[in-house]
């Protein structure tokens, strides 16, 4: 683990493992994990490719800024950029999970246009295109994503401040994952949620996002006057794995990708929830595989 001053100020602390000369993969984990939700590409790709994957800022021991608006979506793709900048990588493949697949989607869409980002390969992530209309006209998606409300509310903040994030994960979405998720890896995720700062900050990352989540009451219809987000599609080779079990976003993520990336590739991994990436390691592993090695060059 080293520490990464950007040119902002931030400090990420950031896992950079593999030749420094070989092609660079940066890895971006999702909430409320850190960079451990990628260790076991990591550990397979980091003999050929370089590994680059930050505790993004609010996390763990990076930078916990005070305010909301250090978390909007500008600033957290800018930190990818800015951190292959202080780590000299030129050119580099995105990957992302969750929110790190969100600041993964905002990535490769600027890389492609600086032509810094090569290929970007995104687990369990709705596209900002998509997402939004789902949670106005899908019930499924909707009733997942109330939760998002609950950490936005700040009469919330009371229960963060006593009980640590695990307070508001139990009150609002009851999230556990002790089935699935390794006891020691378990252990060191509790022990994070217990620190106050961390845990705000990476409720700000819900409270700067300008996604509006309704409320149930609300009509399952499109608001007069709304339309998609102005984006441009996404050219570079992109693969998108989707763990088919996933409660809080369903596989209707999914529907509509093909006519917005123009080079697709999708693995769907049946048995598995959300977490992907650790949930089921090897197709996770094999998918990735399969896709650098077709797209290289």
């Amino acid at each position: 683990m080293n520490r990464v001053t950007l040119e902002s100020g931030i400090a990420l602390d950031v896992v950079d493992e593999g030749p420094a000369d070989a092609p660079a993969l940066i890895f971006l984990h999702g909430f409320p994990e850190s960079h451990r939700t990628w260790r076991h590409q990591v550990a397979h790709f980091s003999d050929r490719y370089r590994c680059v994957a930050p505790d993004q800022r609010g996390y763990r021991g990076s930078s916990k800024p005070p305010q909301v608006s250090d978390y909007a979506p500008d600033k957290l793709i800018g930190d990818v950029f800015q951190l292959a900048d202080a780590l000299d990588i030129d050119k580099f493949t995105i990957l992302g999970h969750d929110w790190g697949g969100a600041i993964a989607w905002g990535t490769a869409i600027a890389g492609q246009t600086n032509g810094r980002v090569t290929r970007a390969v995104v687990a369990n992530a709705p596209h900002p295109a998509i997402f939004q209309k789902l949670l106005y006209t899908n019930p499924h998606q909707r009733e997942s994503s109330q939760y998002m409300r609950g950490f936005r509310d700040p009469k919330n903040d009371a229960l963060v401040r006593e009980h640590g994030l695990a307070g508001i994960l139990l009150q609002e979405i009851k999230w556990d994952s002790g089935d699935v998720m390794e006891p020691a890896e378990r252990a060191e995720l509790l022990k994070d949620w217990q620190d106050r700062d961390a845990a705000f900050a990476m409720l700000n990352w819900y409270r700067a996002s300008p996604i509006d989540i309704p409320p149930m009451d609300a009509p399952y219809e499109v608001p007069a006057g709304w339309t998609p987000p102005a984006l441009p599609n996404l050219t570079i080779p992109t693969l998108v794995v989707w763990g088919m079990d996933d409660l809080a976003l369903p596989p209707e993520n999914l529907e509509g990708l093909d006519e917005i990336i123009d080079d697709l590739t999708l693995v769907e991994v049946p048995g598995s929830g959300h977490f992907v990436p650790w949930e089921a390691p090897e197709s996770v592993n094999a998918a990735i595989d399969d896709f650098l090695q077709r797209t290289a060059g």
